[in-house]
């Protein structure tokens, strides 16, 4: 019985928050194209220190990353230390000074994300929001905060213990409680806070992430720097697309490129297929350490753009003949993105007609990887791809 007193009485406190107005008009505002950052996660992991983070901002902008487009550095788990007497959190030893952190990242024309759990831990076991969501709301918007990614973890186990089912209707509908009850946290601060909801698709979030003031959902469990791994994570996009538009995106996670653990092919396919999904582009890797090949794929503007058209589609899968498919993303002024992927580990051919992705003969081919026109013969057009591959056109009128 008290169990579900506490229960009632958490989703009772929903209520107690009120959203201004002016709040919901500059949260809906938010994300209008897919973020595009770093994330401390896939190479620092638990070890990320303030030094990490600001030799990150550095590099973001010494490198062009920042030109390109990457302004948000986000920090992942482990940066929490305790709570106060009045319960408000503080970041632990290996940051000091979270709002001299936030200031520097800001001085760089940069911005800054951070990491929390509805549940009463964080992944990593460290002290998460529950009961403390409008403090910690405030505290982040005290220091300056952007970006709050918000991570189910430990909130499963509390949905478990009150409802005796962490996949139920009760838990479900606790979850989709938890997140809108920091979303109209954060809108109460009157700070533009993006908002990340990472509960990897359980109940199809991308029905209900819009409703409870998501800007983006993990559509999917984490990824890996393993081609297996990010191939079945980014093609099981496919179907998602009506589910995305401008301020409210599908994210199939991080990337993975320049961590060392897929070729470059691989890594362009990554780059390729996340552009095409309109997914967030957060770069994973130790960017005070990149190749010009990690650097080049990163920044390529072109593949940028297709992900950041103003139009807010997300692509889909047009074509599949076993391993060889191809994926088509409308672009603003009538262009199309067409993504060819060769998912076989030997070399395939692929054959692109140009009237079955809605275009004539006389359109013209672009391929982006390369910066060169390419041509169609007799309105199609044929290439050679190399295990693991892609090759990523924009064809217009």
């Amino acid at each position: 019985m008290v169990k579900n007193n506490i229960a009632v009485s958490w989703l009772l406190s929903l209520s107690l928050l009120v959203i201004p107005a002016a709040g919901v008009a500059q949260s809906s505002q938010l994300a209008t194209t897919p973020p595009m950052g770093w994330n401390s996660w896939n190479h620092f992991a638990g070890k990320v220190t303030d030094a990490d983070v600001r030799a990150a901002a550095d590099a973001l902008v010494s490198s062009g990353m920042r030109d390109a487009g990457y302004i948000y550095v986000n920090i992942d788990d482990t940066w929490q230390g305790e709570r106060d007497a009045q319960g408000v959190i503080h970041a632990n030893k290996k940051f000091p000074d979270m709002k001299a952190l936030a200031d520097y990242v800001h001085s760089k024309g940069l911005k800054i994300g951070i990491y929390s759990s509805p549940g009463p831990k964080t992944c990593a076991k460290y002290e998460g929001s529950y009961g403390h969501e409008v403090q910690d709301a405030k505290t982040y918007a005290g220091w300056g905060i952007d970006y709050l990614k918000y991570d189910l973890c430990s909130f499963r186990d509390t949905m478990k213990q009150e409802t005796g089912d962490e996949h139920g209707e009760k838990a479900f509908a606790m979850q989709k409680a938890a997140y809108e009850k920091m979303h109209k946290a954060l809108v109460a601060t009157g700070r533009p806070i993006v908002y990340s909801l990472c509960q990897y698709g359980w109940n199809d979030v991308w029905r209900w992430g819009p409703g409870v003031g998501g800007n983006l959902w993990r559509t999917t469990g984490d990824i890996s720097d393993h081609y297996d791994r990010m191939e079945q994570i980014g093609f099981s996009q496919a179907g998602l697309a009506k589910f995305a538009s401008p301020g409210h995106w599908n994210d199939p996670d991080m990337l993975e490129v320049g961590n060392g653990g897929m070729t470059g092919d691989e890594y362009r396919l990554h780059m390729t297929l996340w552009a095409i999904l309109a997914a967030p582009l957060l770069a994973g890797n130790d960017l005070s350490k990149m190749s010009p090949e990690t650097l080049a794929i990163l920044t390529n503007k072109d593949v940028i753009a297709v992900d950041q058209d103003k139009l807010g589609k997300q692509g889909d899968r047009v074509w599949a003949e076993g391993p060889k498919e191809i994926w088509t993303k409308p672009l603003s002024g009538g262009a199309e993105a067409v993504a060819l992927f060769n998912r076989a580990p030997d070399p395939r051919s692929i054959t692109l007609k140009l009237s079955e992705v809605g275009f004539g003969g006389n359109a013209t081919l672009r391929d982006l990887w390369t910066g060169k026109a390419v041509t169609a013969v007799n309105g199609s057009y044929t290439v050679l791809l190399p295990k693991h591959s892609a090759v990523l056109l924009k064809v217009s009128k």
